[in-house]
């Protein structure tokens, strides 16, 4: 992985997932949904690039779209009435806005699960819980490799089939037939890959006690200051959120804390805890561009 927060030590990188995850899950206030889509979106397409940007386009946006609009038709609180269904109930300005934002929530932490299976790879799982909880780190591991393993491996098998002719076209029973076929290939294979992953892992002694593991993580200064960093932050957030003022209140008005000091200081270190990441990056790429304009200098 290229970027510089993936090459923190895996315990950085899962305290800060835990806190992105935490907040941007908890926190119902619309600047700190805005924050989290935006700050992941900011971090996917650091990650992957153009792929990101394919990712939130395709996926994040139509979510937030979806949910805006299926949003009212179930959920009718709220004051202020814009029209009413077929059936008699009201469609609320309110109602319309919390399914917007609560699709802002969800394609923050689609965005986020997103960015955690390419920083938080399977061999980081087994170095933080290998030992602890052996079963668990490595279902957990299993399960954040499986979905990009099961998109590539559905491309490959969906290629085989166009070119043995078995195309998704035609009626309605060519659609099945082919897609209860590619179905079935990708079940076959996903029972075949995790039998063998078990047969591997046991051979292997994966779970014995008194088993040495190698390791290629060492803990480093830049670690200790970015962890003492993000508990800063953290804690920061948590205090914020404990007073009440990141609390927000959509029904049956839009109510919120007032913005105080605290309120911007609470968003501010959210902010900075979201875009670590990012700013790590930059941080390294100055410091590369610095030292490459300084070496004609020693010379």
């Amino acid at each position: 992985m290229g970027d510089a927060f993936s090459r923190y030590h895996p315990a950085v990188n899962f305290v800060w997932f835990f806190f992105t995850l935490l907040f941007s899950a908890c926190l119902m206030q619309p600047v700190c949904l805005v924050l989290s889509l935006t700050a992941s979106g900011v971090y996917l397409f650091t990650l992957t690039g153009r792929e990101g940007a394919r990712f939130c386009l395709r996926i994040s946006l139509p979510l937030m779209a979806v949910m805006a609009g299926f949003g009212p038709l179930f959920q009718h609180a709220g004051a202020t009435v814009l029209g009413y269904l077929p059936d008699g109930n009201p469609v609320t300005m309110e109602s319309i806005l919390y399914a917007l934002f609560c699709g802002c929530m969800m394609a923050g932490m689609l965005q986020w699960f997103r960015c955690g299976t390419c920083v938080l790879t399977t061999d980081k799982f087994l170095y933080l819980f290998g030992r602890a909880v052996p079963a668990l780190s490595l279902v957990l591991s299993m399960a954040l490799r499986f979905f990009p393993r099961f998109h590539q491996q559905y491309r490959q098998v969906n290629a085989a089939q166009r070119g043995l002719g078995q195309e998704m076209q035609g009626g309605l029973r060519q659609k099945i037939r082919v897609g209860s076929r590619t179905l079935s290939i990708m079940l076959s294979w996903s029972l075949e890959n995790a039998v063998e992953t078990a047969d591997s892992m046991k051979s292997r002694g994966y779970g014995l006690p008194g088993r040495t593991a190698y390791s290629r993580y060492r803990w480093e200064r830049r670690d200790t200051l970015a962890l003492v960093w993000l508990g800063l932050l953290g804690a920061g957030v948590t205090a914020a959120w404990a007073r009440g003022t990141l609390t927000f209140s959509f029904f049956p008005f839009f109510r919120g804390a007032p913005w105080s000091g605290e309120a911007l200081l609470g968003s501010g270190a959210l902010a900075l805890l979201f875009l670590f990441p990012v700013l790590a990056e930059i941080g390294e790429r100055a410091a590369w561009w610095r030292s490459g304009r300084a070496l004609p200098a020693e010379k």
